[in-house]
């Protein structure tokens, strides 16, 4: 690739109408450029991510289509070399409450849409207890609440409501500390809403950038409106809530066109406000009541996923990155060593799922997962492959969100508090939840993860908060 190309703060509002910053012409234009670029620059930027300096979408355009063998392995080495280096051996834990299936859309890629035949619901209020009595019950500390788009059946009032009970529910061994929230497109003032209530990260997948696939898959109904699907997180920003979590559906559209408009999309908002996304997540198209797959002519293989979720790792090293359990186990045992920081664990995803699973009874999920242990297990085993289970929610009780956050982590500072507060979460939950041998295991991990606090004063604390912890104390967090 030449040099005299465009700089990317200039590409990123090439195109811009009415709020509309991704330019369909231009993003294929570059991937077919990109497929020119000599060695030498791609060993330049190679080294640039190496040094956690993050990367332009531009030359992201050029790792997408790098071929040389040599190039794609070093890729996957420095994916693996920022995986440790930013977030040590620490994987954050959470899982997703789905509160209602009504939906207006026709989304030809899910299960709720709304020319699906179901039994449609959505949770009474004492019914969002009874999910959450089983989830705090697995040790969750963290969840994503989902639900369908409709304004008469799921207005921003019910979510509202939803999130004032869990946040007032109180047990013997703590409570929910933060809520996600995925639901529709809205106004600024449905944000500033969500914000005085207390969400956490606000989470969107655009679902795919590629505007003709876009009006193809959303066949009727308000998410239809291209643009204000994807200008969402400007109104969200101007509703003060500065963490935002984005994504595409991979499977949509071409893989390599998703990563170049979602890193496109990530440096418009950090241009106009200072920050972009607190987290990305990585869905990949799978199977579901009422979709067939071969209606999607772009399904992304495990070799060409991989690639891409180490190239994000490269161009974002301090955003967080999703993988839920549309993954199976061991797809997910992979990218945990790529870039993956967050997982969901013993997830349901339908309304009710979680105690339709405990009864047995058939439920209607949005997606099938792949990955079906319970959290137990899949906390167990992360130790047992040498990572840190983290129920830490620090940053957003003590206001480290936004730039704030930003901020600290690229100044290498966020890494300071992350560790002993996952350490003591981890102690917390082996107390509450493990029997014996869990509790051996989690001990031995904390023993061994310990001495990697470096501030003397820090290790020190965090050790006697978690006597404290085994002496009945919680809550503890930097």
């Amino acid at each position: 690739m030449t040099a005299e190309i465009t700089a990317a703060p200039e590409i990123t509002a090439k195109g811009a109408q009415d709020g509309v910053f991704i330019d369909r012409l231009y993003i294929e234009g570059l991937l077919e450029e990109a497929k020119h670029t000599g060695d030498a620059e791609i060993r330049r930027i190679l080294d640039k991510a190496e040094r956690f300096e993050g990367l332009n979408h531009i030359e992201i355009a050029s790792l997408l289509a790098a071929k040389d063998p040599a190039h794609i392995a070093r890729i996957f080495s420095i994916a693996g070399k920022i995986k440790r280096h930013i977030y040590g051996n620490r994987i954050v834990l959470f899982a997703p409450l789905y509160v209602s299936d009504y939906c207006v859309n026709r989304c030809s890629y899910c299960s709720y849409n709304c020319g699906h035949d179901f039994n449609r619901r959505k949770l009474t209020m004492d019914e969002v207890r009874e999910e959450v009595k089983i989830l705090e019950q697995m040790g969750h500390k963290r969840i994503a609440m989902e639900a369908g788009e409709h304004d008469e059946e799921c207005p921003i009032e019910y979510i509202l409501e939803c999130m004032k009970t869990i946040y007032a529910m109180k047990f013997e061994n703590g409570e929910i500390r933060r809520i996600n929230v995925n639901i529709a497109a809205t106004t600024v003032e449905n944000y500033r809403k969500l914000k005085e209530v207390g969400i956490g990260t606000y989470i969107l997948f655009q679902e795919t950038y590629h505007q003709p696939t876009y009006e193809k898959v959303h066949l009727g109904g308000p998410k239809r409106d291209y643009a204000y699907h994807l200008t969402a997180f400007d109104r969200a920003q101007e509703g003060g809530i500065d963490d935002v979590g984005g994504g595409v559906l991979f499977g949509l559209a071409d893989p390599y066109f998703e990563v170049l408009a979602l890193m496109i999309h990530n440096e418009h908002l950090e241009q106009r406000f200072n920050v972009g996304f607190h987290t990305i997540s990585v869905p990949r198209l799978c199977p579901a009541d009422g979709i067939s797959m071969a209606d999607f002519p772009n399904l992304v293989d495990d070799a060409v996923f991989e690639r891409i979720v180490a190239i994000i790792r490269l161009a974002v090293p301090f955003t967080g990155m999703i993988l839920s359990t549309r993954e199976s186990h061991l797809m997910r045992e992979r990218l945990l060593k790529l870039g993956i920081s967050q997982i969901s664990a013993g997830s349901s995803t339908g309304v009710g799922g979680y105690r339709q699973r405990q009864l047995r009874e058939k439920s209607s999920p949005q997606f099938n997962i792949n990955d079906d242990r319970s959290a137990p297990e899949i906390i167990s085993e992360l130790m047992d492959d040498g990572f840190i289970p983290s129920f830490c929610t620090a940053c957003y009780r003590n206001g480290r969100t936004g730039d704030r956050f930003m901020a600290l982590a690229k100044a290498g500072q966020i890494k300071n508090v992350c560790l002993p507060n996952a350490l003591m979460t981890l102690c917390e939950y082996a107390m509450d939840y493990g029997d014996g041998p869990f509790r051996a295991k989690a001990a031995a991990a904390i023993a061994r993860e310990l001495p990697g606090i470096k501030n003397e004063k820090t290790r020190l604390r965090a050790g006697e908060n978690m006597e404290k912890i085994r002496r009945g104390a919680r809550d503890f967090y930097f």
